[in-house]
């Protein structure tokens, strides 16, 4: 069982904390994570692409010409895909992208992508990271005396103050433990997770 350090905002060690070997020393396998990343990008594509189809034009079902003896090609109505105005053929038609993998699988791809960031020394755990105001120099001024770059917080309440300071700064991302997903574990370089955080995750990985 891993143990890591718990600091404060001024990265002075305060305390320490076990992260289990169920969630943290997994067997990662690529093609996994790949295949859970890959249903999360699909199930967020907005499929809002649609043409009109032949029978979707309005227009008349005349005969434009006669069949014979005008010497050109033989046509029949206004809403021919051949003419300007008319159907698409073979077009996008609100196509549904999304579907769904196994719970277990999504589960267990958590934990990889979760153990990843323990073998890369990439996870941090704070005590906790409070602001007295809504001010964003205050949150980077934290993050850049951490060494902190690309990063994603996890938090295990609302914080209002800190969300907010935090809304407009690029490449750092927060999220309620429960948001937690492989995507953006494997996005940001970077995990920091407050000390309580820690307890959600296993109450929601563990059996």
């Amino acid at each position: 069982m891993a143990v890591v350090e718990v600091i404060n905002t001024a990265g002075e060690k305060v305390s320490e904390v076990e992260l289990t070997d169920a969630i943290y020393n997994v067997p990662i396998k690529p093609s996994v994570l790949h295949d859970v990343v890959k249903m999360q990008l699909a199930n967020r594509r907005s499929a809002t692409a649609s043409v009109k189809h032949r029978g979707d034009v309005v227009g008349s079902t005349r005969k434009l010409f006669r069949q014979k003896g005008t010497g050109r090609a033989r046509r029949g109505n206004i809403k021919s895909p051949l003419l300007k105005g008319g159907g698409v053929v073979f077009g996008p038609d609100n196509r549904k992208y999304a579907y769904n993998l196994p719970k277990k699988v999504k589960r267990l791809a958590l934990k990889m992508a979760l153990s990843s960031k323990l073998q890369e020394n990439s996870i941090r755990v704070i005590n906790r990271m409070e602001l007295d105001e809504i001010k964003t120099k205050k949150f980077v001024g934290i993050i850049n005396h951490l060494g902190l770059s690309r990063t994603l917080i996890l938090i295990d309440e609302d914080n209002i103050n800190l969300q907010l300071s935090a809304k407009n700064v690029q490449d750092i991302k927060i999220m309620k433990a429960e948001g937690l997903n492989v995507y953006d574990l494997l996005k940001y370089d970077d995990l920091v997770m407050m000390e309580g955080t820690v307890k959600q995750i296993e109450g929601r990985l563990l059996p």
